[in-house]
């Protein structure tokens, strides 16, 4: 068997967890497997490389932020590679580069392309457990990328898909998914299995325990994801395409905190307006989430959606450079809100989800400023110091903790 394994950044925080890793992947190897590791950068270096940029530079430019932001995940292989060799077994760790993992030339939010898979066949072949930067990929102007925070979930897909791998386990500090964020909810439940789709939305709504792009990757491909503690050996999640047992009204609820909500008021209440406001922000690759345009009066109307926090400064600036050709009169724009919603297959077919979800949060006194759905998801905007509260009422009025 192939077995593609990814570990975070807290599996590897030092050199205790390093070794734990190291006995993880010899036990798959000594049992006849072939095996890759993906590994993030140790800990919280990630966030201390961005801390020490903007100790330099307050803006700093995108390309060499992935310059610098790729050694954190160099450093993390190659210590997890002494740490094999110190165990008799053979290994070799891989840079993006070294792969080679071709993608985008987005800088800071690049996307893979093709993965070349003869180095890393080879080093299979001569029986090495291969080693591979996560999160990290080169464009074809032979300059480091990054594939944006969570990005090494995204590889580990990517590698498994390319290398037609029987097995892609996502190492992480929790059991697998749950139905709430179990530090903040303690009844929250784990599920046995999900689908990709709902676990899209998960990743999406700020469930941090898949990026996104992995999920929709692991979908396109096939590949059957496997969430589990790094910690323990407890049994995870199985993530794919569907699941047997009956579907569930409801999955789980998540919570987003990184979130901007953006008010234009004052637009000209005409056709091809919204599209104009929107095709300037996908113009500069800034991704427009909850929308709410409100009913015209006296000529004019008014739109707010929401962006990432990260994304909100450009978007702002983006939309008054453009103030006259928008035509609005002014714009607004409020940080401390979170994005509150409920996930499940089973929403599809069962009418009363969104009324017992509002009803939850009028229970606990929550006013909704806005609100966003989907077929199998629903989602409301609310202060972000209500958030916790929310998710909590939310879960316990679907009693998703039984």
């Amino acid at each position: 068997m192939l077995i593609v394994k990814k570990f975070g950044g807290s599996s590897v925080a030092d050199r205790e967890r390093i070794f734990n890793v190291a006995r993880r992947c010899v036990g798959d190897y000594k049992a006849g497997n072939d095996v890759i590791v993906v590994l993030s950068a140790m800990g919280d270096t990630t966030d201390d490389l961005l801390a020490l940029a903007k100790e330099i530079n307050p803006n700093p430019p995108k390309r060499e932020m992935d310059m610098l932001l790729t050694t954190g995940e160099q450093v993390s292989v190659a210590l997890m590679s002494m740490a094999l060799a110190t165990m008799g077994i053979p290994a070799i760790s891989l840079n993006a580069f070294q792969v080679a993992m071709h993608t985008t030339s987005s800088y800071c939010n690049a996307r893979l392309k093709r993965i070349d898979s003869e180095r890393i066949r080879r080093e299979l072949d001569m029986r090495k457990i291969v080693i591979v930067t996560g999160f990290q990929g080169v464009n074809k102007y032979d300059d480091y990328t990054t594939l944006g925070r969570g990005g090494s979930d995204t590889t580990a897909v990517a590698l498994a898909a390319a290398l037609h791998a029987d097995a892609c386990e996502i190492y992480t500090d929790v059991e697998g998914v749950y139905t709430a964020d179990p530090r903040k909810v303690p009844n929250a439940r784990k599920l046995k299995e999900i689908t990709y789709d709902e676990m899209l939305e998960f990743a999406t709504l700020g469930a941090q325990v898949l990026h996104n792009r992995s999920v929709e990757m692991a979908k396109k491909y096939g590949v059957q994801l496997v969430v589990r503690s790094s910690l323990n050996n407890a049994e995870g999640t199985i993530v794919k395409e569907e699941t047997t047992m009956e579907k569930m009204l409801i999955s789980g609820v998540a919570v987003d905190k990184d979130v901007t909500r953006i008010s234009v008021v004052g637009l000209k209440d005409k056709p091809g307006i919204a599209f104009r406001l929107f095709d300037m922000l996908a113009k500069h690759d800034i991704n427009v989430d909850v929308i709410l345009q409100s009913i015209g009066r006296d000529g004019t109307k008014d739109i707010s959606f929401t962006v990432s926090q990260d994304q909100a400064q450009e978007a702002m600036d983006v939309l008054k450079n453009s103030q006259k050709q928008l035509t609005f009169q002014n714009i607004s724009c409020k940080s401390n809100v979170a994005k509150v919603s409920v996930v499940g297959a089973g929403m599809a077919t069962n009418p009363g989800v969104a009324a017992k979800m509002f009803e939850a949060l009028y229970n606990v006194n929550i006013n909704i400023k806005m609100i966003s759905t989907s077929e199998i998801r629903i989602s409301v905007l609310i202060e972000q110091d209500e958030a916790d509260a929310a998710v909590k009422a939310i879960h316990d009025a679907f009693r998703l903790g039984e």
